[in-house]
């Protein structure tokens, strides 16, 4: 036996904490080309998502916006708003002989826009748009100044750029049965 020396008693060994070194901590982190192809994915990801949030609407609700655009122009006294809706070779049924061309048309409509109370008003109800996107019909009543149903309009709306419906055909015919 050995004595005045002290043996260590039997302790479980220190957990080791680990060491960072620059080495390491380079290697975490992406190489700058993978970097790069994630701020891209990320940039088109969220211009994909801005896009679709603002799309433009459909062509049905695009034509339906414009309809009624057409309408508030008689309601707000305003032949100039109307004409923006009316494409140049519009044909309009208003009487015995149709208007022909968006001068004619407009001549023949200004006496709608005089005074100061609209003497009818009309609001669509139904849109129906070509698969091709390119030709619509609208129909709705028309009221009269006292808002009786007096009849029902028809237009086909041409589609002149993105986003931009005319038309082209206006004719009203009598209220269809149930029409209140």
């Amino acid at each position: 036996m050995i004595t005045g020396i002290t043996m260590p008693a039997n302790k479980p060994p220190a957990p080791k904490t680990p060491t960072v070194n620059s080495d390491m901590a380079a290697s975490r982190l992406p190489s700058p080309r993978r970097a790069i192809r994630i701020a891209l994915a990320i940039a088109l990801a969220a211009t994909a998502f801005d896009f679709a949030m603002s799309a433009p609407d459909s062509p049905q609700e695009q034509v339906l916006a414009a309809e009624r655009a057409f309408a508030k122009s008689m309601a707000d006294r305003s032949l100039t708003a109307f004409s923006q809706y009316v494409a140049e070779e519009a044909i309009f049924f208003t009487g015995a002989v149709p208007f022909r061309g968006k001068p004619e048309v407009i001549a023949g409509w200004s006496r709608f826009f005089e005074g100061q109370a609209a003497p009818f008003s009309w609001e669509p109800d139904r849109v129906e748009v070509l698969q091709s996107g390119t030709l619509a019909l609208s129909t709705g009543l028309v009221r009269d100044s006292s808002g009786k149903v007096i009849g029902r309009f028809n237009s086909i709306w041409r589609k002149e750029a993105a986003g931009v419906w005319r038309v082209v055909f206006d004719k009203g015919s009598p209220p269809e049965p149930g029409d209140k």
